[in-house]
């Protein structure tokens, strides 16, 4: 059927499924990195506890079959593998079913992860990227020309990304709708990257050159999306400069890339085709039967992002496959940060050899410049910025974190940049201690060095020692 495929889109669907394996591979080195202080099973939040009060049906995942530390490590290790044959092209060398079952893989192992994941894979990248990977495994390889369908509902999901990230701004936070929310927003930002500093310190005009900007990219571009060519190849790359610029000015995990990947797809790269034959008629049934699955599930996402009272990263079934997204709907006036203290000594009081714990990504030592990691994403890090907004945020792990510091746990350590204790001189008593932070001025950097100011606010956690782990509000 002529009409159920996208010639000329051939090259839009290699480049868009390399990026998005890409994708995929930093997604599964961060879990295989990381997953076993945070969910193993000894872990702030262990993935045992969670399956057996949890249901399958409620959160389908591999590990609620079976659980352990080295089958997680398998998965995620072999998540990266597959991801980097898609990455090499080998779903281009199989044949058709081979090639949407190799695609199907990766999904299934991501899935089984984030549905176990609990608060550490509580972001909306997480289903974004399941969702894009389900679409991804019925578009096809070399055998056959990109359906259209499928084209079509990669851009259904970029517009739901950026539609809904506009209209949670407008219905949120007044400083998007008055143009001043980049005064603060680079400066309280999750994870700041190497060059906030310097976009925090743009001049104000130009910072609400940025919010309007941001407001036609996310609420007037994406209607462009739907438009003849060479419309929509035009509206996908401004959208894709949009998020080279917040990739420059922060640190924000995988979603402005996996944003980027979706607008490859929409992108007709002016090339002749190659010849291909005919699409098998199982594959069209299957494709155009998931294309309605996907259509009619997308009315209560659809519903959410009109609502007056729109929220924002929800999933609205156990597989991801369609969600709703948004981000920064309010952004903070006022940065504050929890820092970590750890002393050997036999009694804890204020004059005792408090030494700070340094974190990777957030903000500790004010003379710390900070780096780059996303696409990488440093989910303690992160979840740190959130225990800094209210202590609710952290109660299901801090008591945890606070424990393996005092255990002088090897794994836990190394989530962090470094720990000022020696592996057999674990600290006697660990406390936390909340802190408001500011950049600093021109002549402060230049004057000091340092591109942060902090300021004691209060005590966040007293001093705790392995005999009772207590956490203050």
């Amino acid at each position: 059927m002529e009409w159920f495929i996208a010639p000329d889109y051939w090259l839009s669907r290699l480049v868009f499924q390399r990026a998005l394996a890409a994708v995929y591979l930093v997604a599964f080195v961060t879990a295989a990195l990381q997953f076993r202080p945070l969910l193993g099973e000894r872990g702030m939040l262990p993935i045992p506890r969670f399956v057996a009060r949890v249901p399958f049906q409620q959160a389908p995942s591999l590990f609620q079959l079976h659980y352990s530390d080295r089958f997680f490590a398998a998965s995620a290790w072999a998540g990266c593998a597959v991801s980097a044959a898609l990455l090499a092209g080998l779903d281009s060398l199989l044949p058709l079913w081979g090639g949407m079952l190799l695609w199907l893989v990766p999904w299934v192992l991501y899935l089984s992860i984030v549905n176990v994941g609990q608060t550490w894979y509580g972001f909306g990248w997480e289903s974004l990227l399941l969702e894009v990977g389900f679409l991804a495994v019925f578009l096809g390889n070399d055998e056959v020309a990109p359906p259209i369908v499928v084209l079509f509902l990669l851009r259904w999901i970029l517009f739901r990304v950026e539609f809904g990230a506009g209209l949670i701004k407008m219905r949120g936070d007044a400083c998007w709708r008055n143009l001043t929310c980049l005064y603060h927003h680079h400066e309280t930002q999750p994870m700041p990257g190497p060059l906030s500093w310097f976009f925090h310190h743009l001049p104000r005009p130009l910072h609400r050159a940025e919010v309007a900007a941001n407001h036609f990219t996310q609420l007037v571009v994406p209607i462009l999306l739907f438009t003849p060519q060479p419309i929509a190849t035009a509206a996908a790359s401004l959208m894709i400069v949009t998020q080279l610029w917040l990739v420059l000015s922060g640190n924000f995990s995988w979603l402005n890339w996996i944003t980027i990947v979706l607008a490859l797809s929409a992108i007709e790269f002016p090339t002749t085709p190659p010849s291909v034959a005919d699409a098998p008629l199982w594959y069209e049934i299957v494709v155009l039967a998931v294309a309605a699955l996907l259509v009619g599930l997308s009315y209560r996402p659809v519903r959410n992002m009109i609502s007056r009272r729109q929220v924002m990263n929800r999933s609205f079934d156990p597989l991801h496959l369609v969600n709703t997204y948004g981000a920064f709907g309010s952004v903070s006036r006022v940065r504050y940060e929890v820092v970590v203290e750890g002393t050997t000594d036999p009694v804890a009081r204020e004059d005792s050899d408090w030494r700070e714990y340094e974190f990777k990504g957030k903000p500790g030592d004010p003379r710390h410049w900070p780096r780059q990691f996303a696409p990488y994403h440093l989910r303690l890090d992160w979840m740190m910025w959130f225990a800094a907004l209210s202590p609710a945020y952290a109660g299901s792990w801090f008591g945890a974190l606070v424990e393996r510091l005092l255990e002088n746990d090897r794994a836990t350590l190394k989530l962090l940049r470094r720990s000022p204790f020696q592996p057999d001189e674990p600290p006697r008593f660990v406390r936390a201690r909340l802190f408001r932070y500011r950049y600093t001025t021109w002549r402060e950097l230049r004057e000091t060095g340092a591109c942060w100011e902090r300021t004691y606010v209060r005590e966040y956690l007293p001093p705790t020692r392995l005999a009772g782990v207590t956490q203050r509000s």
